[in-house]
């Protein structure tokens, strides 16, 4: 028993013994150096302002209308007799052109009807002439006779003008767009006949915003009253027809002079000639075809053109000042696309901006500058 608690104490002592050793060697330990640990400095591109001029390109879309539209109806009534083979949908006429005829019979007679009348009135005014010359006549049975002739002569400028109104025809060439009435139908004076359309051009309504105004020269009020459109600047419409992009030029002759309600855009309205390329060559351009439209825009000077990445949020750049520290500033950008924005205001030609992507950035922030790359003229 004395025996087993000596080598109990003999192992305490010895694992005691080695704690005091580790101790004390760790005490005589020279402490590490210490040193200040810095962040590494973001290294980024950098790009200097400078003034450009820039040519910007005003984009809109409309759909192709016809310059003038007629809902044809019947002026007198009788049956239709005689139809045009152009009088159908797609059908092409000249101006003039005879596209329906509605039984004159009743109308001829009533032009002779009133021929005759007329004839009789006129022997009656001149006999009385002569009578009143002659004294047998008051100067009242004259006027009365004469009185009857106009009559007579209002009522056959009537007859013939009902007649020639069995004729449908138009002052324009034009395009067919809908039929709705065909041969032997009988018709009233106010029957819809048909709808049609002139093709000498076409007009192209589009939107434009406040901003795209800007830089549109639309003619002004005076012009267009006194003409009724004027010369505006030039469109390039586009639109896929089987399969492939084609394009036709046009131009803007007017605004319809109003802001939208809704939407708080301004229409122009731009001009096609000969759409269906009757007397000229080339791809028809057909009513009702949905266009992209680019239109001439004039030129903006003294701005500065920055890519559109390095814009942070909607109109912030991060300015790099003389000590490489970041400065977060808002700008007046004046137009932007896909690949740039145009600057204004807010900046100066010479000042650096950040092009590299910086995930948290803020002022006073140091930054190393990789190398500074001027920006191009447009």
């Amino acid at each position: 028993m004395q025996r087993k608690t000596q080598r109990i104490l003999l192992v305490t002592g010895i694992f005691a013994g080695t704690i005091a050793a580790a101790v004390a060697l760790q005490s005589l330990r020279p402490e590490p150096e210490k040193k200040d640990v810095q962040e590494p400095i973001l290294l980024v591109d950098v790009l200097e302002l400078e003034f450009s001029q820039a040519s910007f390109e005003i984009v809109s879309q409309g759909i192709v209308r016809p310059r003038t539209q007629t809902v044809l109806s019947a002026e007198v009534s009788g049956s239709i007799v005689e139809v045009s083979s152009k009088f159908i949908a797609g059908g092409v006429f000249e101006a003039g052109e005879v596209l329906m005829r509605i039984d004159p019979t009743n109308y001829e007679a009533g032009v002779a009807r009133s021929e005759a009348l007329v004839r009789q009135r006129q022997i009656e005014n001149d006999g009385a002439e002569k009578l009143r010359l002659q004294g047998y006549r008051a100067e009242a049975e004259l006027a009365a006779a004469a009185a009857a002739l106009a009559a007579a002569s209002a009522e056959l400028v009537t007859a013939k003008r009902n007649l020639d109104r069995t004729y449908i025809r138009l002052p324009y060439e034009g395009m067919v767009l809908s039929k709705d009435a065909d041969l032997g139908q009988f018709v009233n004076p106010g029957t819809p006949i048909g709808v049609t359309f002139a093709t000498d051009f076409a007009e192209v309504r589009l939107p434009l915003t406040d901003q795209d105004l800007a830089f549109v020269d639309i003619p002004g009020s005076n012009e267009i009253t006194r003409t009724g459109s004027a010369s505006g600047p030039a469109v390039r419409l586009s639109a896929i027809q089987k399969g492939r992009r084609e394009f036709w030029n046009a131009q803007i002759v007017r605004s319809e002079g109003v802001v939208d309600e809704q939407s708080r855009v301004t229409y122009v309205v731009a001009h096609v000639d000969d759409p269906y390329r009757l007397h000229t060559d080339g791809v028809p351009l057909p009513i009702g075809t949905f266009v992209a439209a680019n239109i001439e825009a004039s030129n903006a000077v003294d701005v500065m053109r920055v890519p559109r990445s390095a814009v942070r949020g909607s109109d912030q750049l991060l300015f790099v000042d003389e000590e490489n520290k970041i400065e977060i500033r808002s700008v007046s950008i004046l137009r932007s696309d896909a690949s740039y924005v145009y600057i204004d205001a807010g900046a100066e030609p010479g000042e650096r901006i950040v092009t590299t992507a910086i995930a948290a950035p803020t002022n006073g922030m140091s930054v190393r500058t990789a190398n500074t790359a001027v920006a191009t003229e447009n």
